[in-house]
């Protein structure tokens, strides 16, 4: 379980993540939504511990990332598609990961065939596509075998096809009593991926719901739902322009 209690960080005068506060419970596919700039990335960098907040604090499973025994045994992250030496191949990446992490090396070629990178196992990361990355960076997640994952964006890059396998292997991690934590701006892929919504705008809470329940606010859609909902809390907006005005 991921519980952030009255997370707030300021980069200067811009305050990121404002009095933050949510739950998510394993055994679901919880969706993180926001426009951009809504503090979606700041909040799982304060979850990994990559940032430390100003104010409240962030527990996994009640403690804080610092203080977890086995890192990536407990939990796993993809927070940039392109975290890795652009000279190593595949298999090295996850290799150095697993000797890091005490994680048996047969596990390396495991998570390769689950993302479907066992034939380019030997490339150069750097000749990696963005949606070759994304995979590559899942696969690092997973490596531990943790019951605690976190995703950033991790459609980005993929085709359709490789959308429709991230978004079972959300689900069925999911299903096996993990707690799965996945930010998007993507409206209609979370209606599809996500059991519950954690919906963010100029780093506050504005909602924490079923999917269904949020789309019953917007008369059964979840995309006029949202924006109704971030309306006010979006970075850019379009003018509208008031003809009475221009006439």
């Amino acid at each position: 379980m991921i519980e952030a209690r009255g997370l707030t960080k300021r980069y200067g005068p811009t305050t990121a993540v404002d009095r933050l506060s949510f739950t998510v419970q394993p055994g679901a596919v919880t969706g993180f939504l926001g426009p951009n700039g809504s503090g979606k990335s700041t909040t799982m960098r304060l979850i990994m511990g990559l940032d430390h907040p100003d104010r409240g604090q962030v527990t996994i499973g009640g403690r804080l990332y610092r203080r977890l025994n086995w890192p990536l045994s407990e939990v796993g992250a993809l927070l940039e598609a392109k975290a890795f030496h652009p000279g190593r191949s595949a298999r090295a990446h996850l290799l150095a990961l697993a000797a890091a992490g005490g994680i048996a090396k047969a596990r390396v070629d495991e998570v390769l065939g689950l993302v479907g990178l066992e034939d380019v196992a030997g490339r150069r990361a750097r000749t990696f596509s963005l949606g070759m990355a994304q995979r590559l960076g899942i696969a690092a997640a997973l490596l531990g075998d943790p019951a605690v994952l976190l995703f950033d964006e991790p459609v980005n890059g993929l085709d359709p096809e490789g959308i429709h396998w991230i978004r079972n292997l959300m689900k069925s991690l999911a299903a096996q009593g993990r707690t799965v934590f996945v930010s998007s701006h993507l409206i209609s892929e979370m209606a599809l991926t996500a059991d519950r919504l954690i919906v963010v705008g100029c780093g506050r809470l504005l909602a924490d719901t079923t999917v269904a329940e949020l789309a019953s606010q917007g008369g059964g859609s979840l995309e006029e739902a949202f924006l109704r909902l971030t309306g006010e809390a979006a970075q850019y907006r379009a003018v509208r322009q008031n003809r009475a005005t221009a006439q």
